[in-house]
């Protein structure tokens, strides 16, 4: 491979006003050390699939295939994603190559009529497409209505407008990047709506064996935020992780001691939340994810399957 070629990156991303965001914050720190970077956009099956829920069409594998196959036809050397779309087992041939620091993690409330979410009145309407935030609702406001809200956050948004639900719950990190702070009524405290695995955080995807890409990624590498999602995606791998799962799973570090906490709800509603946590010294993606996969046996002996 020249030289100029190794200088040269493109980068693989879905179309959406989020995802060409992320990937444009990847190209300007790149370009800003020596790089030509260009964008190659793409839609994916999950952007096209609208009138279903993920977990009943796939999965958010659904968000980065279209893009693997582009890393490994060569017309694309690396992929940005949204940490939480990514599946918990990469596919043969890839690799994380890098995390970067996340930005607030947490769960947002937007709502034009209402500043909090305990603010609603008996048998309002929410929105939100994630098993793992509706279980988290319920157990919060057994007495809302929550319907599935899908699209990407645009269309969210102007579903919101439209008055088709009171209020709805998105990440806030997609909020704030797109400069639509002014959107966020109340942010969730983790303690009312623990955080999906990775949410916040953002991967970098290559093909398995790209050496020079590492050592190209390397500066970009925030290595408390590659520990917490470690920990966090262990729990959902060790659950058998999928968005047809209604798991949470939110780490923080301080130091080198590592706080993990999960939670685990019925997705038909019966049974109460089930949650567990540990702390632990973390040096390594290793014994983040031993912690992680800790939590998931607590779990699942506290009858989470």
């Amino acid at each position: 491979m020249s030289s100029n070629l190794e200088r040269s990156i493109v980068i693989a991303t879905r179309e959406s006003r989020l995802a060409m965001w992320q990937a444009e914050h990847v190209q300007a720190i790149l370009q800003s050390r020596g790089y030509t970077v260009a964008l190659l956009g793409m839609t994916t099956q999950g952007d096209q699939i609208l009138d279903r829920s993920l977990s009943k069409v796939g999965g958010k594998g659904l968000f980065v295939k279209e893009l693997e196959v582009a890393l490994s036809e060569g017309r694309a050397d690396i992929a940005v994603h949204s940490l939480k779309d990514v599946p918990m087992d990469m596919p043969e041939g890839f690799e994380l190559a890098c995390v970067m620091e996340r930005e607030d993690p947490r769960d947002a409330w937007v709502s034009s009529l209402y500043p909090k979410l305990m603010d609603l009145p008996q048998g309002a309407v929410v929105g939100t497409s994630s098993l793992r935030r509706s279980v988290l609702l319920r157990a919060l406001r057994p007495d809302l209505k929550i319907e599935p809200l899908r699209g990407n956050l645009d269309t969210r948004l102007r579903k919101l407008d439209e008055g088709q639900y009171s209020g709805i719950i998105l990440a806030a990190a997609g909020l704030k990047r797109l400069n639509l702070t002014d959107r966020i009524r109340d942010i969730f405290d983790t303690d009312q709506m623990l955080p999906a695995a990775g949410q916040g955080a953002l991967g970098i995807e290559i093909c398995t064996g790209r050496t020079d890409l590492i050592e190209a990624l390397k500066p970009l590498v925030h290595s408390t935020s590659w520990l917490a999602v470690a920990a966090e995606r262990a729990v959902s791998r060790a659950m058998g992780g999928s968005c047809s799962m209604p798991l949470a799973a939110h780490a923080t570090l301080s130091g080198q001691i590592l706080s993990l906490r999960a939670a685990w709800g019925n997705p038909e509603g019966e049974a109460a939340l089930v949650t567990a946590q540990i702390k632990g010294q973390v040096n390594s993606l290793q014994d983040a994810e031993a912690l992680g996969d800790r939590v998931a046996a607590d779990l699942q002996r506290a009858g989470a399957h």
